[in-house]
């Protein structure tokens, strides 16, 4: 499981330290650290370190200093080291006497010989854009970036980036993982021990593990009603695909059974003949949780379906045309005992919330499940979870793929099904989010070169290779 740290939380862990040790010993570990990632960085170019360039740019500060101790440790392997200071007269002494004394040079900026850039400039205490004089000096130069602790200009807590802020290829961190590291573009993430202890945080991200232990695998005395039964009410027989696309996707998450109510329930066994389909609530049989929203559209018939699933002591997801009938009549989940996940696109949250997400997703995302007594799962390339009162999961997708038109009515059939097998709201959202967003990756890659375009039928596809892969 990845854990994500406040910055006070951080700051509050290494007091203790910083009271104990030797003046300056945490930053040079951090700083050893730094450069060990940074030696990587250089050898995976080219196979060597000595000989090659690097440049530091230097704010104020504990940053700066890790950047410039990283420099000087470097500068002792063979590396030719330079630094451009922001502020003179504010640069950490200890480093950069320590840098100097190492034989690094000072300069004004980045030359075109540099192999690397080491972005030391506003740490996890800043905040804001980068100022115009540093923005300038990144500009300038082509070289990749390694970030201390966080690309400069990114937000800590909330991964914004609202004007000019570093691209890091590979940010190193120190003592545990930062919101941003998540909600941000920080390139590859490498984390350093630098011997902390930290509390326990409900900031949390599934690993490729997690995921593998909960999803619902039969057992020897299973059938398929104990595997879970999953209920579909989605699509219509003028729009068929998300019916199809979301039965889909549940008949491949689990090993249990599906069942389908709706107008296009031809069309769903035509494709997915394992299905047990009804052409209306009334003959539909028994399920473990619901499915609502995907294509069924907002009107009388819509609305009809989501009250007779949210009246049910079923968990039910709630998804796309529900959603914007439940913003007209919040206290139909309000009033729920039953788990219950709402999936809201950003659009969809403004209807829910009457107002945007805005910069800081994760506090939107908790807003919503404290407000509706509902796990939230927000998308985006970022996918934000939140159980109300409770913990928020992160999921991270790497890439935009599953920003295509029917990939949501995928995510809520695995989820749907997950609820079904009985996992916890908001770990079925968690897991469904990671095994859909691998799937998305995957479609891109087959068939095709890297980056060929995909969609949701070919994300639904290779469900079952992403689930496997785990």
């Amino acid at each position: 499981m990845r854990h994500y740290y406040s910055a006070a939380a951080i700051r509050a862990a290494e007091a203790p330290l910083l009271a104990s040790l030797p003046d300056g010993v945490l930053m040079r570990r951090a700083a050893y650290g730094l450069a060990t990632a940074i030696a990587g960085e250089l050898r995976a170019q080219t196979g060597a370190v000595a000989g090659r360039t690097v440049c530091a740019v230097i704010g104020s500060g504990d940053n700066g200093g890790d950047a410039l101790w990283a420099a000087t440790l470097l500068r002792r392997r063979g590396v030719a080291a330079e630094a451009v200071l922001l502020n003179p007269g504010r640069a950490h002494r200890a480093g950069l006497r320590a840098f100097l004394a190492a034989g690094g040079r000072i300069v004004e900026k980045i030359s075109g010989t540099v192999d690397l850039v080491i972005d030391g400039v506003v740490g996890i205490s800043g905040s804001g854009p980068l100022r115009a004089n540093a923005a300038e000096v990144f500009s300038s130069s082509c070289a990749p970036v390694v970030a201390v602790d966080i690309p400069s200009g990114v937000d800590v807590h909330t991964g914004a980036t609202p004007a000019a802020a570093v691209h890091a290829a590979l940010t190193v961190t120190f003592g545990g993982l930062k919101p941003a590291h998540a909600l941000a573009d920080c390139g590859r993430v490498h984390l350093v021990d630098i011997g902390l202890h930290l509390p326990e945080t409900d900031l949390l991200g599934f690993e490729p593990a997690d995921v593998r232990a909960r999803w619902p695998i039969p057992g020897t005395t299973d059938d398929k009603y104990t595997q879970g039964v999953t209920g579909i009410l989605a699509g219509s027989a003028t729009y068929p695909g998300a019916a199809i696309l979301c039965t889909g996707a549940a008949v491949a998450a689990t090993s249990g059974m599906v069942r389908y109510a709706g107008s296009a329930h031809s069309e769903v066994v035509s494709h997915w003949p394992e299905v047990v389909a009804a052409p209306d609530l009334s003959a539909v049989g028994r399920v473990q949780s619901w499915v609502v929203g995907p294509g069924l559209g907002t009107d009388e018939a819509g609305a009809r379906a989501l009250v007779f699933a949210l009246d049910t002591d079923l968990p039910v997801i709630v998804d796309a045309d529900a959603l914007t009938i439940l913003a007209a009549h919040p206290d139909l989940v309000r009033a729920r005992a039953a788990p219950t996940v709402l999936t809201p696109h950003a659009g969809e949250y403004a209807r829910l919330a009457g107002h945007p997400p805005g910069d800081d997703r994760v506090a939107a995302a908790r807003s919503l499940a404290d407000a509706f007594g509902a796990t939230v799962l927000l998308k985006g390339n970022v996918t934000v979870i939140a159980d109300p009162g409770g913990p928020v999961y992160l999921n991270p997708a790497g890439q935009s793929w599953a920003a295509t038109a029917g990939s949501g009515d995928v995510l809520s059939g695995v989820i749907g099904a997950l609820l079904a097998s009985g996992l916890p709201a908001a770990e079925a959202a968690a897991a469904a989010a990671f095994v859909h967003a691998r799937a998305a990756g995957l479609s891109a890659l087959d068939p095709g070169p890297r980056g060929a375009p995909t969609s949701a039928s070919r994300i639904l596809a290779h469900l079952r290779s992403s689930i496997a892969s785990l």
